[in-house]
């Protein structure tokens, strides 16, 4: 009797051993389709924006351009234009650098856009607000050729659908000149976007994972350069004309401290790959450098993430408050004087107050909800009690404010700009920021035809540079919206001047 209840028991515990393992493996299948699944909505996701493979990497290229960023790939698309073969080495995983995090807008003056929506703007006016933001130290050459080409950039984004027809102002300018995609976003990932698009539409090779090391020459003349490919594989790539638009520095902490050691505690809002390899590479070969101490702080950037909030949503209307709920500077004055301002307070932080009708006009702020940046209120009260703030100083210093707008007339602090849209449409948000290392001013010295300039003043032969990794024209201080402006001017003057090089070889 007792082996036969023992057999029992075995066998039930055998098929339920067998049910189990059943349940095991279609609980192991679904996994495992689950994780087929992702790997390939990954792939699939990957491939709208897709590099070229390493294997139809050649020997030699008419022009490299180094850096796939908003300068790298204007040049490359310009150089194409002219009838060459150039290619782009982008030492990240994917392409776009500093461009993407580019957020209020891209400045011009006397556009079509402009003159569309009716307003009267100059190149002179643009000059001279520039060379003022700069505190009268930028190189005047290279400003002058910015503010003249201006327009024609707007033009050539547009006539590769690149249009950025809505208008708003930034800091230290009198006018709308800071040019946005329509819909009010971002404008560094839409125009990554755009000139991605055309760049493998024109079928230039875009290689990412290629940082490049060298800057070659022979006989005084660049010819290429040493590139390695997924931190393994060393290439000397041979080229008659290379074009540096690595960016800045803004991301190598090391080379900050040496230039200036007050920024050494700083949050940066730059992206991990500028780390000023192109000046180093440049310096080597003989180039020089210009303003490298110029730093540019960013006063509002989001501190925990090291986040830049965008100077649109203080030229849509927004305003700054200090912990007592105050405010304490015209909001769109100069980048350096507004970060002053904030980093007298006893804090060094502030806050970024807007409402409903700022939120409408920049989409940038659907981003900065996303990420947690921003407290909500239904009313002022519920907002300044999220803020920590006295409800009734907020609601006097934003009644103060929306008076202010309504009679043009900011007797506070005298702002004139961004005074268009009071602050009345509920929800109200606010956003805590802080001043960040934002933009390096500094870099080597080119001129208008971005040639790289030796310690004499004399162009390096077959060597161009572009963007951020250039110095002189912004001076002490960049004005916000003049960088997408350089990255697309001197990217055109750089793939039009290296293909000239290259043809008159």
């Amino acid at each position: 009797m007792k082996k036969r209840i023992t057999s029992m028991l075995i066998l039930v515990f055998s098929l339920v051993l067998v049910l189990v393992g059943c349940g095991n493996d279609k609980a192991s299948n679904t996994q495992k389709q689950e994780k087929k699944d992702k790997e390939a909505e990954a792939v699939s996701g990957a491939s709208k924006t897709s590099y070229t493979p390493y294997e139809e990497l050649k020997e030699s290229y008419d022009i490299i351009i180094v850096g796939a960023g908003g300068a790298g790939m204007t040049a490359a698309l310009e150089a194409k234009a002219k009838g060459l073969n150039p290619v782009i080495l982008e030492k990240m995983p994917v392409a776009g650098g500093n461009t993407t995090k580019a957020s209020s807008g891209m400045n011009a003056s006397e556009t079509k856009f402009q003159k569309e929506q009716g307003i009267k703007d100059n190149n002179d006016s643009f000059y001279d607000e520039t060379l003022k933001g700069g505190h009268g130290t930028n190189n005047k050459e290279m400003l002058r050729f910015f503010v003249d080409h201006s327009a024609s950039a707007i033009d050539w984004l547009d006539s590769i659908g690149i249009r950025l027809n809505n208008l708003t102002i930034t800091g230290g300018m009198s006018e709308k000149r800071t040019h946005r995609p329509e819909d009010g976003s971002a404008v560094g990932q839409y125009i990554v976007d755009g000139l991605l698009k055309n760049v493998q539409e024109k079928d230039i090779p875009l290689f990412v994972n290629a940082d490049v090391k060298e800057i070659t020459e022979k006989d005084g003349n660049v010819n290429g350069v040493r590139v390695l490919f997924n931190q393994t594989d060393e290439k000397a790539i041979a080229a008659k004309a290379v074009v540096i638009t690595t960016g800045g520095f803004g991301a190598n902490m090391e080379m900050i401290k040496e230039v200036r050691s007050d920024l050494g505690d700083y949050v940066t809002t730059n992206q991990a790959g500028s780390t000023g390899d192109g000046i180093k590479m440049i310096e080597k070969l003989g180039g020089t450098t210009v303003d490298l101490d110029q730093i540019q702080v960013h006063p509002t950037v989001q501190q925990d993430e090291s986040y830049l909030i965008g100077e649109a949503v203080r030229g849509e209307g927004g305003i700054m408050v200090s912990a007592e709920g105050k405010r304490f500077t015209n909001e769109l004055d100069t980048r350096d004087k507004v970060t002053a301002a904030i980093n007298e307070l006893p804090e060094k932080a502030a806050f970024l107050v807007f409402d409903a009708g700022v939120k409408s006009r920049v989409k940038a702020t659907d981003q900065y909800k996303k990420m947690g940046f921003v407290l909500e209120g239904e009313t002022v009260e519920a907002l300044a009690e999220k803020m920590n703030v006295s409800a009734d100083e907020l609601t006097s210093t934003l009644e103060t404010w929306n008076s202010a707008v309504k009679n043009k007339d900011d007797q506070a602090f005298g702002r004139t700009t961004g005074i268009d849209n009071d602050l009345s449409s509920a929800p109200f948000y606010a956003i805590k920021i802080a001043p960040g290392i934002h933009y390096t001013m500094g870099g080597v010295k080119i001129n208008t035809n971005t040639e790289v300039l030796n310690k004499e003043g004399a162009p390096i032969p077959g060597l161009f540079a572009a963007g951020e990794v250039t110095g002189g024209l912004h001076g002490e201080n960049r004005i916000g919206g003049n960088s997408v402006a350089e990255i697309i001017i001197f990217g055109r003057q750089a793939g039009v001047k290296s293909a000239e090089y290259v043809k008159a070889k």
